[in-house]
Protein backbone atom coordinates (compact mmCIF):
# COMPACT_ATOMS: atom_id res chain seq x y z
CA UNK A 1 0.00 0.00 0.00
CA UNK A 2 1.14 3.62 -0.73
CA UNK A 3 2.74 5.21 2.38
CA UNK A 4 0.66 8.49 1.79
CA UNK A 5 -2.84 6.42 1.15
CA UNK A 6 -2.17 5.01 4.73
CA UNK A 7 -1.37 8.28 6.09
CA UNK A 8 -4.50 9.54 5.35
CA UNK A 9 -6.22 6.22 6.39
CA UNK A 10 -4.60 6.40 9.92
CA UNK A 11 -4.19 10.47 10.58
CA UNK A 12 -6.47 12.19 7.88
CA UNK A 13 -9.54 10.39 8.68
CA UNK A 14 -9.62 10.79 12.82
CA UNK A 15 -8.57 14.37 12.51
CA UNK A 16 -10.77 15.25 9.72
CA UNK A 17 -13.78 13.51 11.92
CA UNK A 18 -12.39 15.50 14.99
CA UNK A 19 -12.06 18.44 13.37
CA UNK A 20 -15.23 18.86 11.71
CA UNK A 21 -17.30 16.94 13.88
CA UNK A 22 -18.54 14.09 11.48
CA UNK A 23 -20.34 11.73 12.38
CA UNK A 24 -19.28 8.91 9.89
CA UNK A 25 -15.88 7.77 8.51
CA UNK A 26 -17.67 8.36 4.72
CA UNK A 27 -18.53 12.17 5.49
CA UNK A 28 -14.57 12.65 5.48
CA UNK A 29 -13.66 13.87 2.13
CA UNK A 30 -11.14 12.27 -0.22
CA UNK A 31 -8.92 12.98 -3.37
CA UNK A 32 -11.16 10.96 -6.19
CA UNK A 33 -8.81 11.83 -8.91
CA UNK A 34 -5.75 13.72 -10.15
CA UNK A 35 -5.92 15.18 -13.78
CA UNK A 36 -2.73 16.40 -15.42
CA UNK A 37 -3.28 18.71 -18.99
CA UNK A 38 -0.94 20.43 -20.95
CA UNK A 39 -1.62 22.36 -23.44
CA UNK A 40 0.20 22.63 -26.88
CA UNK A 41 -0.65 25.54 -28.66
CA UNK A 42 2.64 25.69 -31.08
CA UNK A 43 1.04 22.15 -32.03
CA UNK A 44 -0.55 24.07 -34.96
CA UNK A 45 3.03 24.88 -36.38
CA UNK A 46 4.49 21.89 -35.32
CA UNK A 47 2.75 18.58 -35.33
CA UNK A 48 5.91 16.98 -33.59
CA UNK A 49 5.46 19.17 -30.19
CA UNK A 50 2.47 17.31 -29.81
CA UNK A 51 4.53 13.96 -29.58
CA UNK A 52 7.09 15.20 -27.36
CA UNK A 53 4.30 16.34 -24.66
CA UNK A 54 2.50 13.38 -25.01
CA UNK A 55 5.82 11.81 -24.29
CA UNK A 56 6.57 13.84 -21.37
CA UNK A 57 3.16 13.37 -19.55
CA UNK A 58 3.62 9.53 -20.34
CA UNK A 59 6.93 9.47 -18.69
CA UNK A 60 5.64 11.71 -15.87
CA UNK A 61 2.53 9.65 -15.14
CA UNK A 62 3.21 6.18 -16.15
CA UNK A 63 -0.22 6.22 -17.80
CA UNK A 64 -0.68 7.31 -21.68
CA UNK A 65 -2.59 10.51 -22.16
CA UNK A 66 -5.77 11.78 -24.71
CA UNK A 67 -5.03 13.82 -27.53
CA UNK A 68 -7.43 17.12 -27.07
CA UNK A 69 -9.25 18.77 -30.22
CA UNK A 70 -9.95 21.92 -30.57
CA UNK A 71 -14.16 22.65 -30.19
CA UNK A 72 -14.74 25.28 -32.07
CA UNK A 73 -12.69 27.39 -34.43
CA UNK A 74 -10.87 31.17 -33.94
CA UNK A 75 -9.86 32.61 -36.47
CA UNK A 76 -7.29 35.41 -34.00
CA UNK A 77 -5.57 31.92 -33.00
CA UNK A 78 -5.68 30.43 -36.15
CA UNK A 79 -7.16 27.80 -34.80
CA UNK A 80 -9.72 25.13 -36.54
CA UNK A 81 -12.07 22.74 -35.11
CA UNK A 82 -11.30 19.50 -34.56
CA UNK A 83 -7.49 20.38 -34.43
CA UNK A 84 -5.05 18.49 -31.58
CA UNK A 85 -4.20 21.27 -28.99
CA UNK A 86 -3.62 19.61 -25.76
CA UNK A 87 -3.02 16.38 -24.00
CA UNK A 88 -4.20 15.22 -20.78
CA UNK A 89 -4.59 12.26 -18.37
CA UNK A 90 -6.68 11.45 -15.51
CA UNK A 91 -5.05 9.12 -12.66
CA UNK A 92 -7.15 7.26 -10.25
CA UNK A 93 -6.27 4.62 -7.85
CA UNK A 94 -2.53 3.64 -7.08
CA UNK A 95 -1.14 5.78 -9.86
CA UNK A 96 -3.33 8.54 -8.27
CA UNK A 97 -1.98 7.99 -4.72
CA UNK A 98 1.76 7.43 -6.38
CA UNK A 99 1.41 10.87 -8.34
CA UNK A 100 0.86 13.13 -5.42
CA UNK A 101 3.40 11.66 -3.26
CA UNK A 102 5.76 12.33 -6.16
CA UNK A 103 4.59 15.45 -6.55
CA UNK A 104 4.62 16.78 -2.55
CA UNK A 105 7.79 15.10 -1.66
CA UNK A 106 9.58 15.10 -4.66
CA UNK A 107 8.96 17.73 -7.47
CA UNK A 108 7.63 20.82 -5.69
CA UNK A 109 11.01 21.20 -3.54
CA UNK A 110 12.83 20.65 -6.86
CA UNK A 111 11.58 24.64 -7.58
CA UNK A 112 13.77 26.91 -7.73
CA UNK A 113 13.22 30.01 -4.87
CA UNK A 114 10.17 27.18 -3.73
CA UNK A 115 8.38 28.73 -0.78
CA UNK A 116 5.43 26.57 -0.77
CA UNK A 117 2.21 26.43 -3.53
CA UNK A 118 -0.20 28.89 -3.10
CA UNK A 119 -3.49 28.37 -0.65
CA UNK A 120 -5.64 30.32 -2.87
CA UNK A 121 -6.03 28.42 -5.85
CA UNK A 122 -9.20 25.87 -4.96
CA UNK A 123 -12.21 26.57 -7.13
CA UNK A 124 -14.72 27.04 -4.54
CA UNK A 125 -15.80 23.49 -5.11
CA UNK A 126 -12.97 21.74 -3.46
CA UNK A 127 -10.55 20.95 -6.32
CA UNK A 128 -7.20 22.57 -6.47
CA UNK A 129 -5.29 23.46 -9.40
CA UNK A 130 -2.02 23.54 -9.52
CA UNK A 131 0.10 25.18 -12.46
CA UNK A 132 3.81 23.94 -12.95
CA UNK A 133 6.16 26.32 -14.99
CA UNK A 134 8.72 23.59 -16.33
CA UNK A 135 8.68 19.58 -16.96
CA UNK A 136 12.05 19.51 -15.81
CA UNK A 137 11.10 19.33 -11.67
CA UNK A 138 9.90 15.70 -12.28
CA UNK A 139 12.84 13.72 -11.34
CA UNK A 140 11.82 10.94 -14.49
CA UNK A 141 12.35 13.70 -16.92
CA UNK A 142 15.82 13.14 -18.37
CA UNK A 143 17.07 17.05 -19.21
CA UNK A 144 18.81 15.82 -22.30
CA UNK A 145 15.93 14.53 -24.31
CA UNK A 146 13.30 17.34 -23.90
CA UNK A 147 12.83 20.13 -27.27
CA UNK A 148 11.45 22.58 -25.19
CA UNK A 149 9.98 23.68 -21.66
CA UNK A 150 6.64 23.36 -21.03
CA UNK A 151 4.36 23.89 -18.52
CA UNK A 152 1.21 21.72 -17.24
CA UNK A 153 -1.87 22.06 -15.01
CA UNK A 154 -2.24 19.19 -12.32
CA UNK A 155 -6.14 19.46 -10.99
CA UNK A 156 -6.46 17.40 -7.49
CA UNK A 157 -10.17 16.80 -7.75
CA UNK A 158 -11.80 15.95 -4.19
CA UNK A 159 -15.30 14.92 -2.94
CA UNK A 160 -15.13 18.33 0.27
CA UNK A 161 -18.36 20.16 -0.48
CA UNK A 162 -16.24 23.08 0.22
CA UNK A 163 -12.58 24.58 0.36
CA UNK A 164 -12.37 24.98 3.64
CA UNK A 165 -12.64 21.14 3.91
CA UNK A 166 -10.30 20.11 0.70
CA UNK A 167 -7.52 22.73 2.48
CA UNK A 168 -7.36 20.97 5.55
CA UNK A 169 -7.82 17.49 3.40
CA UNK A 170 -4.30 18.29 1.22
CA UNK A 171 -2.22 20.37 4.48
CA UNK A 172 -3.11 16.74 6.33
CA UNK A 173 -1.81 15.08 3.59
CA UNK A 174 1.23 17.26 3.26
CA UNK A 175 0.82 19.83 0.21
CA UNK A 176 3.07 22.57 1.28
CA UNK A 177 1.25 25.64 1.77
CA UNK A 178 2.64 29.01 1.37
CA UNK A 179 1.90 30.68 4.64
CA UNK A 180 -0.32 33.93 3.85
Amino acid sequence: MNVLKEKYQKAVIPAMMKSFDFKNVMQVPHIEKVVINIGVGEALDNPKALDAAVQDITTISGQRPIINKARKSIANFKLREGRAIGVKVTLRGRKMWAFIDRLMNVSLPRVRDFRGVSPESFDGRGNYTLGIREQLIFPEIDFDKIDKIRGMEVTIVTSAPNDEQATMLLKLLGMPFRKV
